[in-house]
């Protein structure tokens, strides 16, 4: 009984010291991100289908936001698809980075006025 109780209490300590359970994550922030579409099998040759790449100006540097959408089969997707790019489009979401990759999980898509 002793070694049940202390063998309970032992994996109790584990699971609070690797995160388990109780470690609450606070859930993650809406953003504004403003780039240029593109195709990502299209214009960057970076998904076997296509889909909505924002890529966004940090610096000297892009950063590449795949968006976690219907890809081909949304509206605005028509601009993008073979190679070319629309410019000052803004995505609002919530950002995750996943194998590597920053994804947005967009809320609103808004294209430049023509």
């Amino acid at each position: 009984m002793m070694r049940a109780m202390i063998g309970a209490a032992a994996t109790a300590a584990v699971v609070v010291m690797l995160g388990g359970p109780t470690a609450a994550q606070p859930p993650a922030a809406e953003v504004k991100l403003t780039g240029d579409l593109v195709c990502g099998r299209c214009g960057l040759k970076a998904t076997p289908k296509c889909s909505n790449v924002l890529q966004v100006k940090d610096g000297a540097k892009t950063v590449s936001y795949f968006l976690t959408d219907k890809g081909n089969g949304e509206p605005y997707h028509e601009g993008v698809c073979g190679g070319d790019k629309v410019e000052n489009v803004t995505v609002t979401g919530k950002v995750a980075d996943k194998d590597g990759k920053k994804w947005v999980t967009p809320t609103k898509v808004e294209l430049p006025k023509k």
